[in-house]
């Protein structure tokens, strides 16, 4: 990227308004020569200066309708702005494009995405379906893989891949098979998981992310492009900073992201549709609350502290005391919850006895609990709980009026499941025990 130009998706609504306006300005200055020979710009009237922060506003929300929903990034191709204001754009605004790796396609519909960035460095973003119509899951490993998906980039030089699906056991909490299209009429939903980091800092035991360490943050168009060149692809319905990342370590860039996706002229997601977790940086959850409407998640996972700081480093520094007082001070809106995610270990966290210390930890929070029945990986020192313990599980807290939904864990196939996801290529640091040995680079 040239560093001069402005990043299209680094900008928000009201930045681009304030451009344009800046721009607008110096084509209406006038100057007059003094009698002394000196030229001086003669300053707008605050008449003219109201009147061109209207055209800026409105020419502002003309090119934000025409790059995220009508999904043309072409400044040219804006048949309705002026020529002056198309050629001032390309000459000084570029769009960031994020270059597709490769993606792949799980027996349950699940697509997951490996994107380069402009440095070299890798990050992976899902499409999770939720589904209307799916086949029995013992179908599912009785299949033939298709191969890889085939999204077309532009710009990118992919890597071919052979697929090799991880043998997992069947479950009632998983995905079943399905070979319905993205764009077809067989989903409920279509969710985006998507990356706020290259790598993450928080290092918890489970997942897979957190044993590549942290390379650096997101920029705020990385984030934004993810979605951007997903949802031109298919009719994305919700988005979920789930993905490689703590969103909350990266609180300025997923805030100014989030305000972007939630503008009506621009993506128009609802704020019930934009959900951010975090493993609970306390001081950053109080600043969300203030900052956007958006729905809150807190990857929970443990019923003590002791239990918590041996899977969640970041409890040491906020433990459950703090982080459940941020919680019952966040801002809600009417009939809006808080979801406590909870990673089920087998023999670890996922006892009767957890289940009632949970309760207890959230009691007089507006809550709903997600189940996540742990998704093994290479190299993991965690095993998944029986079906049947995960029910026991969530019976008890339903016979105690606690909203409480087990997750079904999608593209496990594929390691695109929850707590799954790392960057396979280029900038992985993990152990040798946790390689990849899901994909082959073919020459």
């Amino acid at each position: 990227m040239q560093n001069q130009k402005l990043v299209f998706q680094d900008l928000t609504r009201d930045e681009l308004e304030g451009v344009l306006l800046e721009v607008l300005k110096q084509q209406s200055s006038s100057y007059v020569r003094h009698s002394d020979g000196a030229i001086v710009n003669v300053e707008l009237s605050d008449e003219s200066i109201e009147r061109l922060r209207k055209k800026a506003k409105y020419q502002a929300k003309q090119i934000y309708q025409w790059f995220y929903q009508r999904f043309v990034f072409d400044f040219e191709l804006m048949s309705d702005l002026a020529k002056n204001l198309r050629t001032w754009l390309k000459e000084n605004v570029e769009v960031y494009h994020l270059d597709e790796k490769f993606s792949q396609q799980a027996l349950d519909g699940t697509h997951k995405f490996l994107w380069t960035l402009f440095d070299g460095k890798t990050i992976e973003s899902v499409i999770i379906p939720a589904a209307l119509k799916e086949k029995k899951f013992e179908e599912a490993f009785a299949a033939k893989v298709s191969g890889p998906g085939k999204a077309e980039s532009a710009s990118a030089e992919k890597t071919v891949v052979t697929p090799n699906p991880r043998q997992v056991s069947p479950s009632e909490f998983a995905g079943k098979e399905s070979d319905s299209e993205l764009d077809g009429d067989d989903w409920a939903r279509l969710t985006v998981c998507i990356s706020s980091q290259v790598g993450c800092a928080m290092a918890c035991k489970f997942c897979l992310t957190g044993i590549q360490g942290l390379d650096r943050h997101l920029k705020t168009h990385e984030i934004v492009a993810q979605v951007w060149k997903l949802r031109s692809t298919a009719p994305i319905t919700n988005i979920v900073f789930m993905g490689m990342g703590e969103p909350l370590h990266n609180y300025d860039a997923v805030v100014k992201a989030c305000k972007i996706m939630l503008d009506q002229n621009g993506m128009s997601f609802s704020k019930r549709k934009i959900t951010v977790s975090t493993s609970g940086l306390v001081p950053a959850i109080r600043e969300l609350g203030k900052a956007v409407d958006i729905s809150l998640a807190i990857s929970l996972n443990a019923s003590t502290d002791e239990q918590r700081s041996q899977i969640m480093p970041v409890n040491k520094r906020w433990p459950l005391a703090e982080l459940m007082k941020a919680c019952r001070e966040y801002p809600l809106g009417s009939h809006r919850r808080i979801t406590f995610e909870y990673v089920m270990l087998k023999d670890f966290n996922d006892s009767v006895q957890d289940a009632a210390r949970v309760a207890e930890l959230l009691r007089g929070i507006p809550s709903k609990i997600n189940l996540i029945p742990f998704n093994e990986h290479p190299g993991s020192e965690f095993h998944r709980p029986s079906d049947e313990q995960v029910k026991k599980f969530q019976r008890y807290l339903l016979d105690r009026n606690l909203t409480t939904t087990v997750r079904i864990s999608r593209g496990r196939d594929i390691l695109a499941a929850c707590g799954q996801l790392r960057s396979i290529f280029g900038s992985a640091r993990g152990t040798e025990k946790h390689k990849d040995v899901q994909y082959s680079e073919q020459q």
